[in-house]
């Protein structure tokens, strides 16, 4: 069997361990210790051939510079995101660790807790090595459909995207705003994250695929999103930092929020809905953000 390391053990870290373990020999890892009979140490972790990295975005920078021993391993990363600091995308901040041809980047709807059940899901490998995806997929258990693709770049912006778009939702609804704005925002959410992803040479058909529409939909849709949650919290008045500690989760969208906020600035990019969570999320009201996006 092949062996599979896993570094991140958090609810998707445990997902992944669950379904690659049905074809494959797992070990995990993480910063906290687990007493599982599968959890083993950094080091034998990363003696794998092929690793899967969960740690979030704003966390793997300094994770790779301190803990990361480069020895040929093919890398997989399942986080989405944009570092807040820098305005990197994942892809920029593992190549300086990781060629680019042993990287992947793993994209689609997916909720944890329902690859954990072993319900239907389809996901998008995507590399610009088509060796690599096509190994990674190989690894994946039948109830997961998986489908390769080189546009690394469109992966990596709809992937953290739509968390934004996500946290948006979940204000329309913590508002109490109806289906027919829901829609709305979702709909012009994809159109925005196009726009974003045209200034990048992304191509048009991973926002209308699994990587931007599909996950899109799920991620700002359900109160199993916890960027939704963080929405849901924020309609209520509290604040990013009392949200985050309601849900005790990270939350991928608001770090990224701040990253497309500088971008949008510095490369004059016209995202009203990203630039509307950054502001609430700054301290303005959401009902006084809704007014605006409605009148601009």
């Amino acid at each position: 069997m092949i062996r599979v390391g896993i570094i991140g053990a958090g609810k998707w870290g445990q997902a992944l361990a669950f379904a690659m373990s049905q074809k494959n020999k797992v070990i995990i890892t993480s910063r906290t210790h687990r007493d599982w009979t599968n959890f083993k140490s950094l080091t034998e972790v990363l003696s794998c051939e092929y690793l899967i990295i969960t740690v979030p975005a704003q966390q793997i920078g300094n994770w790779l510079e301190e803990n990361f021993v480069f020895s040929g391993q093919k890398v997989l990363v399942a986080a989405k995101g944009i570092e807040a600091t820098s305005g990197k995308f994942l892809n920029e901040i593992y190549s300086q660790y990781v060629p680019d041809e042993n990287l992947a980047f793993l994209s689609g709807p997916s909720f944890a807790a329902e690859v954990i059940q072993s319900l239907p899901t389809a996901l998008v490998i995507n590399s610009i090595s088509e060796n690599t995806a096509l190994e990674f997929a190989a690894l994946f258990p039948t109830f997961i459909r998986t489908y390769t693709s080189k546009d690394v770049i469109g992966a990596e912006i709809t992937g953290a995207y739509k968390n934004v778009i996500a946290i948006a939702a979940g204000i329309t609804e913590g508002l109490g705003l109806g289906h027919n704005a829901a829609a709305s925002l979702i709909a012009r959410g994809l159109v925005e994250m196009e726009r974003f992803g045209r200034a990048y040479g992304a191509l048009p058909e991973s926002f209308l695929g699994l990587s931007g529409a599909g996950d899109l939909f799920l991620t700002a849709s359900s109160s199993m999103s916890r960027n939704y949650r963080v929405g849901l919290g924020l309609a209520k008045g509290l604040s990013k930092e009392a949200v985050c500690a309601e849900i005790g989760e990270v939350s991928e969208g608001i770090g990224t929020a701040y990253a497309l906020h500088e971008i949008a600035r510095s490369r004059g990019i016209y995202l009203p809905i990203a630039a509307e969570v950054y502001a609430i999320l700054e301290g303005k009201s959401p009902q006084q953000s809704l007014k605006d996006l409605i009148q601009r």
